[in-house]
């Protein structure tokens, strides 16, 4: 869990009342995300999802959960930016657990975490970082970071998660935002992203485990040449040593996530084949 913060209950104790998540699979196409943010998308199928990739599809159900669960609402750092963002986490937590059983992670896509947020406010005032460049957005989440990537000019986005409801978030985040994004269900960080210029990691270190695969990951990236940069609110587990920092920044974050209001969160990249991170062009 990123935060460590929730305790999720037995479904058995949800309170009388929940919505029925069922009741979302009957709203196929809701207004605000339609078939075009599944269109968008290439066939999973048929997508390079890098060495060791596991590939799933994102179905219309998972695409009306993610609608029926959530509300448009700026993004409180990146205001320019609105996502579909869940009012309360705890009963979500336990209606995608009981929609989509145990083999589904927790629904990291419903909120702006702190490393999202300020690796998207760094991207949108250093546009420089991604403009014209292929760019790789790993453990995508909401896709915010990604949105923030197309906004600022990138060629194109990829934004990759584990979590089919993620991919689903991503495709209406993006249409919400007038961008494109292409979201893959795939795990691909035993690879070295190949075939992008700049990989992006929000709020990716949130466990030991993690950290490990994903450090390993974004070295090879950048040993083949490819720039990377991590957002990260002081977690215990990024190795610090191997980065540079870029900016820090005080973001907003929900109290019942994180327990404070506001969280010191850097944006961090790692030092490429020449030992020193590349310079902006600005």
């Amino acid at each position: 869990m990123r935060a460590g913060l929730i305790a999720r209950r037995p479904i058995s104790d949800r309170p009388a009342g929940r919505p029925d998540p069922m009741a979302a699979t009957r709203r196929l196409w809701p207004d605000g995300c339609g078939p075009t943010a599944v269109t968008r998308r290439r066939d999973p199928a048929a997508t390079a999802a890098g060495r060791g990739g596991r590939i799933r599809t994102v179905h219309a159900d998972q695409i009306a959960f993610v609608t029926a669960n959530t509300a448009l609402a700026p993004v409180a750092f990146v205001p320019e930016i609105r996502l579909r963002q869940a009012d309360e986490p705890i009963g979500l937590w336990e209606l995608s657990e009981g929609e989509y059983h145990s083999d589904q992670p927790p629904p990291f896509w419903a909120f702006a975490w702190a490393g999202g947020q300020a690796l998207a406010r760094y991207l949108l005032d250093n546009p420089d970082t991604v403009a014209g460049r292929r760019v790789l957005d790993v453990a995508t989440g909401s896709g915010l970071v990604a949105i923030a990537a197309a906004r600022a000019g990138a060629v194109h986005v990829r934004a990759v998660d584990i979590d089919p409801l993620a991919v689903a978030a991503v495709g209406c985040n993006a249409e919400a935002n007038a961008v494109s994004v292409e979201g893959v269900v795939a795990d691909v960080i035993d690879g070295d992203g190949a075939g992008f210029d700049v990989v992006l990691a929000g709020d990716a270190f949130y466990s030991k485990a993690m950290s490990d695969r994903m450090t390993d990951f974004l070295r090879r990236v950048a040993r083949r040449g490819g720039r990377v940069f991590a957002g990260d609110p002081e977690r215990k587990f990024l190795r610090r040593e191997l980065f540079a920092l870029a900016a820090t920044y005080e973001v907003p974050v929900p109290r019942v996530l994180e327990g404070v209001r506001v969280r010191r969160t850097s944006v961090w990249e790692l030092p490429g084949r020449s030992g020193q991170p590349e310079r902006q062009g600005r």
